[in-house]
């Protein structure tokens, strides 16, 4: 089938997961817009592929307020545009059985990078994409933790798991509303070795960085599943809590789904 999509704004390009994924785009002769806190990141990411390959954009996405400012200067300078993909992500770990070191900002922060600003920017860039009548695609990178969470990080996998539901519900409302050119895809990353856990962010993490799959290993699995056109990729050992209770647990949101539709014939009226 192919990657279907020729101009990608990636959310989140300035390291780990998203800055290999946003070199692997390139190298597949799609043109990246890398989007990142990061200034001096961005600009080594385009000079390593040129101006004619690869564009960027300084933006923070826990600015929220600042959301609508941003889309409009990315569709004014791309107004090519045909697939989003939200890849932001932070992790740190939390221990409530301690609760005076919980840290409150740092609670919101996650909650904000992980799942408030991605729903600000769908609602954002939705318009543009149900207006364009050709394919295009928004991309989540979510975790294997969407499916069931581990300990020492409570909420990161709350993040994953409330933006894997609100993804179920956006594919089924596209479809039932006839947005049949735009693909909704969630990418299921297991654990990835990567600064999201090194010691400045996770300093009781003991080496970090040897955590998980090899980010070359899961560039390559997370590729064949894009280039496939899959609307769900699971990768590594995301794989088996999709391909068996995942699959039972989605079924029972299916049948759901039915039971509702009688119920709320004039819900896409309102």
């Amino acid at each position: 089938m192919g990657f279907a999509y020729k101009k990608v704004l990636l959310v989140g390009a300035t390291s780990g997961i998203g800055l290999a994924l946003a070199d692997k785009l390139v190298q597949e002769g799609v043109h990246v817009i890398a989007v990142g806190r990061r200034k001096e990141n961005l600009d080594a990411f385009v000079s390593k592929h040129g101006k004619d390959k690869a564009s960027s954009h300084v933006f923070d996405i826990t600015k929220i307020s600042e959301i609508s400012k941003f889309r409009d200067e990315v569709l004014a300078a791309h107004p090519d545009l045909d697939c989003l993909f939200l890849n932001s992500g932070i992790q740190r770990g939390m221990n409530f059985t301690r609760p005076e070191h919980i840290n409150l900002d740092t609670f919101e922060l996650e909650l904000s990078t992980n799942y408030t600003s991605f729903i600000h920017l769908t609602v954002a860039f939705l318009p543009f994409f149900q207006k364009k009548q050709q394919p295009s695609s928004i991309i989540y990178t979510t975790s294997a933790l969407a499916f069931v969470p581990i300990p020492h990080c409570a909420n990161y996998c709350a993040t994953k798991a409330a933006l894997h539901h609100v993804i179920l519900v956006l594919r089924q409302q596209m479809k039932d509303a006839g947005f049949n050119h735009l693909k909704i895809v969630e990418l299921f990353p297991p654990a990835v070795q990567t600064e999201l856990h090194d010691a400045d962010k996770q300093p009781f993490i003991d080496n970090g960085r040897e955590i998980g799959m090899p980010l070359a290993d899961f560039v390559r699995d997370a590729w064949d599943g894009l280039e496939a056109g899959k609307e769900e990729i699971p990768v590594g050992g995301a794989k088996d809590a999709w391909s068996t209770w995942e699959q039972t647990r989605q079924a029972s949101y299916q049948q759901a789904h039915q039971m509702m539709i009688g119920m709320m014939k004039d819900f896409y009226k309102s």
